[in-house]
């Protein structure tokens, strides 16, 4: 397996850290979910942005991804299919009452539905797939053979790097959740203010152009 130059690795270390620690939709929709319903499904929203982002380093080392750069139809149908979905998410989080479900005595969110809805959000994302299209390839050597394993490993260092964050991230987050889950109103409002929030992504979404 060829591996990354390591000047150019480190270097994308630091981008990467930059990246992670840069407050975002995925950061706010974790936050959102661990504060509501604990830590077990934040874990589950983080396993499914980072399946998201998996599926993104597969299709730009396939070379797939391009097609968003060259292609605006492709572009349009993906980032309005992006935004739709987000506003499907901000309507479900705006409907939703309370922290914990009554019926079933768990959370209202199970972890099965915030690793779905965190995979789809991060897919139906054409701004991650040209972020991994436009990023990597300048931290490739293409002298040093093996593009797609440098990709590849600078992919699964970018996923180390999110790991340890949201690892710090989500328990410092779901202590402070203990206390909104014990207030049905303030979890409520929590949720619907990071509604709007989402409403606004999907709107600078769906008004996105092609880079």
């Amino acid at each position: 397996m060829i591996l990354p130059d390591p000047a150019l690795w480190a270097a994308f270390l630091a981008a990467a850290a930059i990246l992670v620690l840069t407050p975002g939709p995925d950061m706010a929709y974790v936050a959102t979910r661990t504060l509501g319903a604990g830590r077990a499904v934040g874990f589950a929203a983080v396993a499914g942005i980072q399946t998201g982002g998996l599926v993104h380093a597969g299709l730009a080392i396939l070379g797939v991804s391009a097609v968003l750069t060259v292609s605006a139809l492709a572009f349009t149908a993906m980032k309005l299919a992006g935004a739709a979905y987000l506003l499907w998410i901000a309507v479900q989080m705006w409907r939703e009452r309370g922290a914990i479900g009554a019926a079933a005595g768990g959370p209202a969110v199970r972890p099965r539905r915030a690793f779905a809805e965190g995979a789809l959000t991060n897919i139906l994302n054409p701004k991650v797939a040209l972020f991994y299209l436009a990023l990597l390839p300048q931290f490739v050597d293409p002298a040093r053979g093996g593009v797609a394993t440098q990709m590849l490993a600078l992919h699964l260092t970018l996923t180390a790097i999110a790991l340890l964050f949201w690892a710090i991230f989500i328990p410092a987050t779901a202590r402070a959740g203990a206390m909104v889950r014990a207030s049905a109103g303030v979890a409520t409002a929590l949720r619907r203010l990071m509604a709007l929030f989402f409403v606004g992504v999907a709107v600078r979404l769906a008004l996105a152009e092609r880079p």
